[in-house]
């Protein structure tokens, strides 16, 4: 028996010693120019406050091995370039850390100090309202679904239309003013059950497991960019993994998905994953009327041709489908008010990038399809409504970066699409709004070939060794409507007062052309002209360490040519492209109706945030407050508070790392209550009374706890995140109550806990 145990416990040692000694990961990554984006070689990679580190190669790689797993920071310097500095890096043995750096040339100068704060990246293109997040800032952030476009909730001047769903209300614009750009591919809506015409839904529909970071413009963004006034969300995917395939198995809060990635030659490699979600499950078993299903996919293929070409393709797709569970009464009453949708969307494209001397040009070609098929029915399930359209763009595009000299830089491009739209929709005669109008159509069949066009210019140039300044235009067509050539031009500078302060000012002028779905109602609406807004924005910025940034900016924004209802007078479409739409927002964000392009408004405030990085200190965070307001005004006159005006929005969200196992996160949110239209006793509304009333004001606490697990060769990670830990009712909606002849306040879902279990190997 003594021999057996000392067997049984040499075995156990060495199995301990294979599961857990071999803790070891690696960084490796690439170092590149941040214009031209040729390599750079012999850059000095250093992980601060330790002996460890390396030097690129002539191809700009490197390769940091047999480190001990945890979270590290890693310090890239090059002389004549600002350092940098990459916080939140992740190693384990499950796979290699991939950590690339876009460095900038140093051109401002004080007193013989270059200007660099390290751990905030200048981008020389974006001077102002732009915040970058890493994979793992997105990652931990609680209440976030681990959802790239839930993480943005936090910055300043981001109001959320419902806890329950993405539309981003950007500086006091509709949800419907915001550009997604993945991996460099315009993609009109990156969520499942996406509004059309709009940019929300509940869920985006992006796998962050494969975003390398993100780069979120909240105003006054470079004429590279266009067809949206507010805001724009740009996603860069990384690479695959080129050591071996690898992949990651998750089942998280809504879903269960397998992520596969490797090389497929010494030159190629990929990534793919496929997600389902499993609340059907969850809702069916619950007894739930309505009852979501989607499916997501990505994959992206990336091939070297050679030092200077590089070919990419990606795909993604979305399937969103939902079931109504009528077992009783109830439920079909229930179901009535609820406008369902089933949808495919995808996103193919082929891009070439070719390095030149001192810049670069990238061409690609890319499909954007959605597939809807909305719909609604009353209680004896006759349609309400019915809307199939199917909207396809295809797009070529090019664009070109040319360094002139060590001081500016010129960007270029032009792109064509060709746009095909069908579609059927269905409205019953005599559908009567809450307000008492009749809406016109009760059947509508389109079919329509439609082209847009755009150009863009910008020169940006460093002066006085202090002052850095971009200016442009944009030209914009589109044939769809009878005005349809538009000139926006822009600019921006920052002023570097000292290496710690820098003030910028930003001034120019954004278009955006009506939805596709505006223009098939009535042939009046062809005369309608794009959007425009006047963006002036001034900030100030100090580090009060390395580690440390606080910001305070001013904004206002002047909107003219919005469309406005001729048969609804107080309606500006501004106010609509939130929530799910249906009968109980009388369709107004589809713009079924004549339509005018006279509705004018303005959106205003100051925005203060201070940001800690994680870094040696263990511990990061955001605070922000926001102070603004957003008026518009109709056909009648009459001046109103922006459906989703909120006054006040105050953050907090940070956490604090313990070691390389356990970290622990909280996010605190408070804003002012929306506008809403109160109804009247028999379930209709006064056009008096329209958004005359507030909800209450919104706020909820958050928190998550991560536990990381290494082993050799693969690495666990679980979670659990608790939402509205204190189970606050937040009210979003108002609606009329049939059986109760009452209208009731919807609030949003109390205390909600959820865990996740990844496993990557």
């Amino acid at each position: 028996m003594t021999n057996s145990f000392i067997k049984i416990l040499l075995i156990g040692i060495v199995i301990f010693n294979i599961t857990f000694a071999q803790e070891r990961g690696v960084i490796r990554g690439i170092v590149i120019d941040k214009t031209t984006k040729e390599p750079l070689p012999g850059v000095n990679l250093i992980i601060p406050d330790t002996d460890l580190g390396t030097s690129s190669d002539e191809n700009g790689e490197y390769v940091i091995s047999g480190l001990t797993a945890g979270n590290y920071i890693l310090r890239a310097s090059f002389i004549g370039y600002d350092s940098q500095i990459k916080s939140d890096i992740i190693v384990n043995s499950a796979r290699p850390a991939f950590v690339e750096f876009q460095l900038n040339q140093s051109v401002i100068e004080l007193e013989g100090v270059t200007v660099t704060t390290e751990f905030f990246e200048k981008n020389p293109d974006e001077l102002i309202s732009v915040k970058k997040f890493s994979y793992e800032e997105i990652r931990r952030a609680p209440g976030g679904f681990e959802d790239v476009i839930r993480a943005l909730s936090v910055l300043p001047g981001v109001a959320v239309q419902s806890a329950g769903r993405n539309d981003l209300v950007v500086r006091g614009g509709s949800p419907a003013e915001n550009l997604y750009v993945v991996d460099g591919f315009v993609v009109p809506n990156i969520n499942h059950f996406g509004n059309q015409g709009a940019t929300g839904g509940p869920l985006s529909y992006i796998n962050l497991d494969f975003v390398n970071e993100t780069t979120f413009s909240s105003g006054g963004f470079s004429t590279a960019y266009g067809d949206k006034l507010s805001s724009v969300l740009k996603i860069d995917l990384r690479e695959g993994r080129k050591d071996k395939i690898g992949g990651k198995a998750t089942i998280s809060a809504s879903q269960f998905g397998l992520n596969l990635e490797g090389p497929l030659s010494e030159n190629s490699n990929f990534l793919f994953s496929a997600r389902r979600s499993y609340l059907d499950f969850i809702f069916n078993a619950a007894g739930f009327n309505f009852v979501p299903e989607y499916y997501d996919v990505i994959a992206k293929f990336s091939y070297d041709i050679d030092k200077q070409s590089r070919i990419s393709y990606l795909f993604v797709s979305a399937f969103d489908n939902v079931k109504f569970n009528n077992n009783n009464r109830e439920d079909l009453i229930d179901n009535s008010q609820i406008l369902g949708s089933d949808q495919i969307s995808y996103l193919t494209g082929l891009s070439y990038r070719r390095l030149i001397k001192n810049g670069f040009y990238t061409v690609s070609l890319s499909r954007n399809f959605t597939d809807f098929d909305t719909f609604q029915k009353d209680t004896l399930l006759n349609p309400i409504f019915s809307n199939i359209s199917r909207e396809g763009e295809n797009e070529l595009k090019t664009d070109i970066v040319y360094k002139i000299g060590q001081n500016a830089e010129i960007n270029a491009g032009v792109s064509g699409k060709l746009i095909k739209f069908n579609g059927d929709v269905y409205f019953p005669a005599g559908f009567v709004t809450t307000y008492g109008e009749l809406l016109p159509n009760n059947r509508i069949l389109a079919s329509e070939n439609f082209v847009k066009a755009g150009f863009y210019f910008q020169y940006s140039r460093e002066m006085f060794h202090r002052l850095r300044f971009n200016t442009g235009f944009r030209v914009d067509y589109f044939d769809g409507i009878n005005k349809n050539t538009y000139i926006s031009p822009r600019a921006s500078l920052a002023y570097y007062v000292s290496p710690l302060t820098t003030i910028s000012l930003s001034a120019g002028n954004y278009r955006q052309f009506p939805s596709y779905i505006w223009l098939i109602a009535d042939s009046r609406n062809r005369d309608l002209t794009a959007i425009s807004v006047n963006q002036y924005i001034a900030g100030i910025e100090q580090l009060l360490r390395e580690d440390v940034r606080v910001k305070a900016e001013f904004f206002y924004k002047d909107y003219s040519d919005y469309p406005t209802s001729i048969l609804r007078p107080y309606i500006v479409l501004a106010n609509t492209g939130g929530g799910f739409g249906g009968s109980q927002e009388n369709f107004a964000s589809f713009g079924l109706e004549p339509l005018i392009s006279e509705g004018i408004g303005f959106s205003r405030g100051i925005e203060l945030s201070m940001q800690k990085k994680s870094s040696g200190i263990p511990y990061y965070g955001i605070l922000s407050a926001t102070f603004s307001e957003s008026y518009f005004t109709s056909l009648d006159g009459v001046s109103r508070p922006g459906q989703f005006d909120q006054k006040w929005i105050v953050n907090l969200s940070g956490g604090y790392i313990f070691d390389k196992h356990w970290e622990a996160s909280l996010k605190f949110r408070f804003a002012t209550g929306n506008p809403y239209t109160p109804y009247n006793d028999d379930g209709t509304q006064n056009v008096s009374d329209y958004l005359s009333e507030r909800f209450d004001s919104q706020h909820a606490l958050d928190i998550r706890v991560d536990r990381r697990w290494y082993f050799s060769g693969w690495s666990l990670i679980t979670y659990i995140d608790i939402q509205n830990i204190y189970n606050r009712k937040n009210t979003n909606s108002i609606q009329w109550d049939p059986i109760e002849k009452t209208s009731e306040k919807s609030s949003s879902i109390g205390i909600l806990p959820s865990i996740g279990i990844s496993v990557e190997f």
